[in-house]
């Protein structure tokens, strides 16, 4: 029953009956068919009692945006163990074994995920890279500043109809932004498609487009949901995802997102830690951000990871790295590094910082302070003062943010 088994196509529809059982859904004939293209199942791995998959693990191969360049991650997902095997190691054999064989592989320096727990990812050496803010937003009275001369025009259309716009805008505005997937035909394919499952209630998705003097520069996807009381209307609007190539055309989504008729809420679960919109409304009192957790990042390869981003500022410094899962990380590595290129080698040089391969994750995508990961315990500082030029190197211009949930 402990066998470890790499999936086949054939798997499919176990593993689907097994996450619906842990993440309490149904099992739904429209869903599967299309989530079916986007399973990999050469990356799945699965264990079986009495022919029944009681657990899963598996991996989506993709590309993830990180501080000045493009980085194969492994996007781990359909974790899940059946709530009659719990407690038997399982999740740990599983999650130990896909590190190893991403590792082995060698082609995908790092993996991040989503996690359904906090507590549960770190012993695995996971670090949170990418928090987001969940905005649950009363839109009565909620003001931007006026429209000027510069805003083009909006108009709104189904998204299907805009795949080939969507994704050149999504494509462009990724490459400035650590913590978003690129996305090809299938992926397109899948979040495009709006299945009555998904929508909770609330209308099909429709997709809004700014027209800016260059042509298409930003689009908004979004649904609303009916509700009314004694006083009044009170529907919600739910945001999907917003995309802008240009402040005007940014400013211009929200404007009409935050003023739909007979609505008085918004909502938006992934928004960046330095989202525009915060700045921009007249009382941010009224967005209610909620600080979450989103991306999880995991250096599986440590010289090829620190290599293969770019760094704020020159940065030269030796780190002492534990990894009790992947031993190859462990030891001394010289990085050498900044804007235009790194190099990260072993090196039997003393140490200047030292730390273990979770607190590499929560710095990889730019979004974490090295002095704060230092009060926590995280990192230390063996050389005095290196922490005060590490930090603006490890850091970028744009917060790491979460787009999708995978």
């Amino acid at each position: 029953m402990t066998d470890v088994l790499v999936s086949r196509a054939e798997d499919f529809d176990d593993i689907a009956a097994l996450l619906a059982l842990a993440f309490h859904g149904d099992l739904d004939p429209d869903v599967q068919a299309l989530e079916r293209p986007i399973f990999e199942p050469d990356r799945s791995l699965l264990v079986r009692d009495g022919g029944t998959v009681v657990a899963n693990a598996a991996a989506f191969s993709r590309e993830l945006a990180v501080p000045g360049a493009n980085v194969p991650a492994a996007h781990v997902t359909m974790v899940a163990v059946a709530p009659t095997h719990r407690r038997r190691g399982l999740l740990t054999t599983l999650m130990r074994r896909q590190l190893r064989d991403v590792r082995d592989a060698g082609r995908e320096p790092i993996a991040v995920l989503w996690a359904s727990e906090g507590r549960i990812y770190p012993r695995f050496g996971y670090g949170s890279a990418a928090p987001r803010y969940v905005l649950s937003v009363d839109t009565t009275g909620l003001r931007l500043p006026a429209p000027t001369s510069a805003e083009g025009t909006l108009r709104l259309d189904r998204p299907d109809a805009h795949r080939d716009e969507l994704a050149r805008l999504y494509e462009q505005a990724r490459a400035d932004r650590p913590g978003w997937s690129r996305r090809d035909e299938r992926w397109w394919a899948y979040l495009l498609a709006d299945l009555k499952a998904h929508r909770g209630g609330a209308t099909e998705r429709r997709v809004l487009l700014h027209e800016g003097p260059g042509g298409l520069d930003g689009y908004a996807l979004y649904r609303t949901k009916d509700s009314s009381s004694a006083t009044g209307p009170q529907a919600e609007t739910h945001v999907g995802e917003v995309v802008a190539l240009t402040p005007e055309a940014y400013r211009a989504l929200w404007r009409l997102l935050l003023s739909v008729d007979l609505t008085r809420r918004l909502s938006f679960p992934i928004a960046a830690v330095d989202e525009p919109l915060l700045r921009l409304v007249d009382e941010p009192r009224q967005l209610s951000p909620q600080l979450a957790d989103a991306l999880w990042v995991r250096v599986v390869d440590v010289p090829a990871a620190l290599a293969a981003r770019r760094y704020a500022t020159d940065v030269d410094v030796v780190i002492e790295v534990t990894d009790d899962l992947l031993k190859e990380n462990t030891g001394r590595w010289r990085l050498v590094g900044g804007p235009d290129g790194a190099q990260c080698t072993a090196t039997t040089a003393p140490a200047a910082l030292a730390c273990d391969v979770r607190a590499l994750g929560e710095l990889y995508l730019g979004g974490a302070n090295p002095s704060a990961l230092a009060a926590a315990g995280h990192v230390r500082e063996l050389v005095p003062h290196t922490l005060t030029a590490l930090t603006p190197a490890f850091s970028w211009h744009r917060a790491p943010s979460p787009m999708e949930v995978f």
